[in-house]
């Protein structure tokens, strides 16, 4: 996977990110692949739901299928790395797209059996391609010049956060007419269609080159600060999630207002994002990727403070802004210490961590709530990030597990 390396330009913009040769197309196929991500979840929860009667068991299959997504995304992301994007992602893509169409088949109708269900949903979170890890991947390959990289991974991340929102009021569209099983078809579609057009941009050219004695144990140094930001962030924005509904129910007893104030959050973690890549950053990485994680804490905790639904949504904003900048250096700090042949495991390991700590941050929060004041629950989850935060700035440069 590998195209010849852009020369710095004129003008580091972003409209100079998509004018590398090659960019624009592989972008915006590995967009449309990636969109299924922001379609399948919701609309799995809904078929499921609708095909069982059966708000737990949705629960479950909707757990079991993120959980193999987010888990075995390392081990997925070696296999690029290791056969380049052309021979991985395609079966990968196959696989998935024909069992979440064998999954939108058991949800067309109700009662398919929900052992079926769930096992079909674990298989095609198993064989899930790791599109946003590639892109990522592609981005290191097709930009020599680091401060443009910066750029173009916040362009990455900004229209990620966009995906995830535009994603569900398209299943939303869709269920309008048909059933909800149509979701998760149209979920298959865009991954089949996407990832198809998206490895055979000129930009994929195979298997990227490891260095002498690089990954002899599968290890890729360096992530732990990384990782562990990621995890803290993930932690802390499913925490916010359940305490600004808890917080709105508490004001004004109109949760209708909690999509508005968690929309805020999503406003922010985009502006937040574009003005990162724009800004010209001097100094190592490490400390700018503490600093950011410790001011989402701060303002996480600051948010518990607010005494109404706007100065909440305000807050959002303000927490939001901290949100793409973090998880953007950490992709970057992940690229800068991975090899070449690594970059794809390296930031799925980033990628992995952010899922897995929004999968626990509502489990844990959710615990709270109730049992300690609200503004004190606001303080905990924004210390999950503060504690990252300080984490990456000891940590040592330590080696993943192996056998990924």
């Amino acid at each position: 996977m590998s195209a010849p390396a852009s020369a710095r330009p004129a003008a580091l913009s972003y409209s100079a990110v998509l004018r590398v040769p090659h960019a624009r197309r592989t972008f915006i196929t590995a967009l449309v692949g990636r969109l299924s991500y922001g379609t399948v979840p919701l609309a799995l929860l809904l078929a499921t739901q609708r095909a069982t009667g059966s708000y737990p068991a949705s629960g479950a299959v909707l757990s079991l299928y993120g959980a193999a997504v987010v888990f075995l995304t390392p081990l997925r992301a070696s296999l690029v790395d290791r056969y380049g994007a052309r021979r991985a992602l395609l079966p990968m893509a196959a696989a998935h797209g024909g069992l979440l169409g064998l999954l939108a088949v058991l949800t067309w109708r109700p009662g398919a059996p929900v052992p079926l269900i769930g096992g079909a949903a674990v298989l095609a979170g198993a064989c899930a391609p790791p599109l946003g890890p590639t892109m990522r991947a592609v981005w290191s390959e097709l930009v020599a010049d680091r401060d443009l990289l910066r750029r173009a991974y916040s362009l990455d991340g900004v229209a990620e956060e966009l995906l995830f929102v535009s994603g569900p009021a398209l299943v939303g569209a869709l269920v309008a007419w048909t059933v909800p099983a149509a979701g998760v078809l149209l979920g298959a579609l865009l991954m089949v269609a996407g990832t198809a057009a998206f490895v055979t941009s000129p930009a994929m050219t195979g298997p990227r080159p490891r260095a002498a004695g690089a990954g002899r144990r599968g290890g890729v140094r360096g992530l732990a600060a990384p990782v562990v930001v990621a995890v803290g962030t993930g932690l802390a924005l499913s925490g916010v999630e359940l305490l600004v509904l808890a917080h709105v129910g508490g004001h004004s007893g109109d949760t209708d207002l909690v999509p508005w104030v968690l929309g805020a959050l999503s406003v922010g973690s985009a502006l937040g994002g574009l003005a990162n890549g724009a800004i010209d950053w001097r100094g190592p990485a490490r400390p700018r990727l503490a600093g950011f994680a410790a001011a989402l804490g701060l303002t996480i905790a600051a948010a518990g403070l607010a005494p109404g639904v706007l100065t909440l949504t305000a807050a959002m904003i303000c927490a939001g802004a901290f949100i793409a900048p973090a998880l953007t250096t950490a992709y970057l700090l992940a690229d800068e210490s991975a090899g070449a042949g690594d970059r794809t495991r390296a930031g799925a390991w980033v990628n992995m961590g952010v899922n897995a700590g929004s999968s626990a941050g509502g489990m844990t929060t959710g615990a709270l709530i109730g049992h300690l004041p609200l503004p004190l629950c606001f303080a905990l989850t924004g210390a999950t990030a503060l504690i990252s935060a300080g984490v990456a700035l000891t940590a040592r440069r330590r080696v993943e597990p192996a056998g990924v």
